[in-house]
């Protein structure tokens, strides 16, 4: 309800309001905005509804109007009034395509998700990473990766690859995976041990290894390891519960392990998984507006909440709701409600 209720007509995101005062942020948030239309698909993906297939079908045709040819093949998203594009604006929108397209085939968005795949592939490094924005008028980029945009433009080839017959970008995304992995998971970690960089990357890394790990092309297997591994990293060294703000994108990655733990018999993590994830969820669902268990804060603000219904704090006593914070909370709803709860 509340991500719909954030979009435009035109099929763009309102990104962050105060539910108390009302108060409306200008932040372009390019790539938050976008991630609220890949959850949206998500949504749409475990229960389609009439409604979301019309607002993501809205967004869709927002992102196709503000499309440009690149010189170096395919099309990229130059969002309007912002002075770059974002590899994660484009990683995250493709998402959103391949998840609607996993429910239903529409011609023009297969098109166009195609368009942005050939576009995502020229900004792959030569280390098997993505280069993080491009120019506007060119699609030219010079610019270095970064760990967020990695992994968004790791889980969108390797989820093009194993569920829409794109074999051609098999070898790309393992490719890509055994790099990360080697920067993100092993490298940042041995230079800071709670390191930033492996924060960044934990929950798109371990969406994505999870679907290299599923899928079982040749040589995934490690790839639940690693998700195990990274998610004892943000349990016990990150140390999420102990975190103020939201960690609902941690419990993305912890419920994709808890998975793998459960099919690799890895009893004791998959039991400390659990553990973390339903005391967790149950903190957050908490902070979220109209919830039935709402924190002190929601209560003392119940009047506000009806207008904002189904927004989620991102701490126990900020009003500011941001559509990025939802959106994750309600990716790792589904997640344990698939995977820890299937009942």
């Amino acid at each position: 309800r509340f991500l719909l209720a954030r979009q435009t007509p035109h099929g763009d995101f309102r990104y962050q309001v105060n539910f108390v005062t009302q108060e409306e942020s200008q932040d372009p948030a390019q790539v938050r905005k976008a991630g609220s239309l890949w959850g949206v698909a998500l949504i749409h993906h475990d229960q389609p509804t009439d409604q979301t297939r019309e607002a993501l079908l809205r967004g869709f045709a927002f992102y196709r109007n503000c499309s440009r040819p690149a010189e170096s093949g395919g099309k990229f998203i130059a969002y309007p009034g912002v002075l770059h594009g974002e590899t994660g604006t484009l990683a995250l929108v493709s998402l959103a395509l391949i998840d609607f397209l996993r429910t239903e085939q529409v011609a023009e968005c297969r098109q166009q998700l195609d368009d942005y795949l050939e576009f995502l592939l020229t900004l792959r490094t030569d280390s098997a990473q993505f280069r993080k924005d491009y120019e506007l008028d060119t699609g030219f980029s010079f610019s270095e990766p970064m760990p967020y945009f990695d992994g968004e433009s790791l889980l969108a080839i390797t989820k093009a690859a194993r569920y829409l017959q794109r074999d051609d970008l098999r070898s790309t995304a393992i490719e890509s995976a055994h790099t990360m992995f080697d920067i993100y998971g092993k490298r940042a970690r041995k230079a800071d041990d709670d390191s930033p960089l492996t924060k960044a990357f934990y929950q798109w890394g371990s969406l994505a290894f999870f679907e290299l790990y599923s899928s079982g092309w040749e040589d995934t297997e490690m790839f639940a390891t690693h998700t195990i591994d990274l998610a004892n990293w943000m349990i016990d060294v990150h140390r999420t519960e102990d975190r103020k703000l939201n960690t609902g994108y941690a419990l993305e990655g912890i419920s994709c392990a808890h998975e793998l733990a459960r099919r690799t018999q890895q009893t004791v993590a998959q039991r400390k998984f659990a553990a973390v994830i339903e005391r967790q969820l149950y903190k957050l669902t908490g902070w979220q507006l109209t919830s039935s268990i709402p924190c002190a804060y929601l209560q003392e603000h119940a009047a506000a909440t009806a207008t904002f219904a189904g927004g989620v704090m991102n701490a126990c006593d900020d009003p500011e709701l941001r559509i990025d914070v939802t959106q994750h909370q309600m990716h790792a709803v589904i997640l344990a409600r698939r995977y820890l709860w299937p009942q």
